[in-house]
């Protein structure tokens, strides 16, 4: 059964878009949303803010399998995705970009104008990452800026305003994703030089990689700290920031330019708990 279920086309669909890496930013998104509301949102809010995210993640995912394509198809590991393996076609690819944007613009249509005008900027930064990384080791931060948008949209789905405490969202997820993704790259710092793909473990080094990665980490706790001072956050929510400090310090101390074996331990599972803990720190502040 799981066999007939792995070589389905929602299988396929799913493990394109690496859905289980929602969980990474979805909770972000919801932590705006809450702020801007000081608390609950309006429930339509709420289920439009989900499907934005649902739209925007899918749209993302998949414009970005399209662009690497070519460059799937001379990574050996890579090379197993639906789409350079042939378990996902490109045209239905495409079908799936189209709705998704289109998922995306109605649920910005639903929430306010300011959404709708934030649009077109969303589909620069979702497409944009895919081209840097093949002119310049600037793509982490173009990662990040894609990523670090899901809080930013949380608020102003709610808000309808642009104002500083977005701002803050915004370079808290920033420094976060830009350096888990910096840290990603390094376990294919040899594939990428083949293929001609920039990271920074590829233009510099693996040290210098892992470096740039802890101090992108540290400013993502700095930021935590002036985002719940901002906020006004109590106890719950400093708890779950000791807690992410902590597990920033286990993810890089687990990971050398000698010994990159859990990597993907450090990427998937301590990030993924990352972005929950915050979210459920911050709920339950506002709930207090």
């Amino acid at each position: 059964m799981f066999a007939a279920l792995r070589s389905s086309h929602l299988f396929a669909l799913l493990e394109n878009i690496r859905f289980e890496q929602s969980l990474f930013t979805l909770p972000f998104a919801y932590i705006g949303m809450i702020l801007a509301a000081h608390g609950m949102p309006r429930l339509d809010q709420f289920l439009w803010i989900t499907l934005a995210m649902v739209g925007a993640r899918t749209f993302a995912m998949n414009m970005n399998r399209v662009i690497d394509l070519d460059l799937d198809r001379r990574n050996p590991r890579a090379a197993r995705r639906p789409l350079p393996s042939g378990r996902l076609s490109l045209r239905a690819v495409g079908v799936y970009c189209a709705v998704s944007v289109a998922l995306l613009f109605v649920a910005a249509l639903q929430l306010n104008p300011l959404c709708v005008m934030l649009f077109p900027v969303a589909m620069v930064v979702f497409t944009g990452y895919s081209y840097v990384k093949r002119v310049s080791w600037l793509t982490h931060m173009v990662l990040g800026a894609a990523l670090a948008g899901a809080p930013v949209g949380g608020w102003v789905a709610v808000a309808g305003t642009l104002s500083v405490e977005p701002l803050l969202l915004f370079l808290t997820v920033w420094t976060w994703a830009s350096g888990f993704d910096i840290l990603y790259a390094c376990g294919d710092t040899d594939e990428d030089r083949r293929l001609g793909v920039h990271t920074i473990s590829v233009d510099f080094s693996l040290r210098t990689a892992l470096i740039a990665s802890a101090a992108f980490h540290v400013g993502t706790v700095g930021m935590l700290v002036v985002l719940g001072a901002a906020f006004a956050l109590n106890w719950p929510y400093w708890a779950g920031v000791a807690v992410v400090a902590g597990l920033l310090v286990y993810e890089h101390s687990i990971v050398t330019p000698g010994d990159l074996s859990r990597l993907t331990t450090a990427f998937f599972t301590i990030n993924g708990y990352i972005s929950t803990l915050v979210f459920a720190g911050t709920a339950a502040s506002l709930l207090l």
